[in-house]
């Protein structure tokens, strides 16, 4: 089988502390994957955004950690970012190359931004793309709510189109 990575995606605490759309669910299904990849040997990598000084997101504010409820341990990777994509100026494609993997499992916050780039950018750059149900998450803003969002990138733009959106139960039986 391919060698594949599950990519966890600015989970930080002051987006957390924010309350987005089912983030309690969010995590213990991001928190389920890591285990089932931790016991299968998949490459667990996170990404992290860095906002500008004085903002929540930047280095060394309180805001700017990976929460605790879904942390990295020593051994996990950490590629910090300053744009939305997760690839771009990060070394990211080169680390992944360096690995061979060719699959993704992609989870994280924000699903209209972050999330997005991402996948659009690894689809572009030739990954197989896999999005766990119920894995990633957004804010309500004043045209759509957190769910609208959330369901809209799911299963309009990203399923058989970027990626495929698989159940966990269906992920785990296929990486198995």
């Amino acid at each position: 089988m391919k060698k594949t990575a599950l990519l966890i995606i600015d989970m930080q605490q002051d987006l957390i502390d924010n309350n987005p759309y089912m983030i309690n669910s969010v995590i213990s299904n991001i928190n389920e994957l890591k285990s089932f990849c931790e016991k299968q040997q998949i490459e667990i990598i996170y990404i992290r955004h860095n906002d500008n000084p004085g903002e929540p997101l930047s280095p060394n504010q309180p805001g700017w950690e990976i929460t605790g409820s879904v942390s990295p341990s020593n051994s996990e990777r950490i590629f910090d970012k300053h744009y939305n994509s997760a690839f771009l100026h990060t070394g990211l494609k080169d680390y992944l190359d360096s690995k061979q993997i060719s699959s993704l499992i992609i989870t994280g916050l924000q699903t209209e931004y972050c999330v997005d780039a991402t996948i659009k950018a690894a689809f572009e750059l030739g990954y197989n793309i896999y999005i766990p149900k119920a894995t990633n998450s957004s804010f309500s803003n004043r045209y759509l709510t957190a769910k609208d969002l959330v369901e809209y990138y799911n299963y309009m733009v990203w399923d058989k189109r970027f990626a495929t959106v698989i159940s966990i139960k269906e992920l785990i039986k296929q990486f198995s």
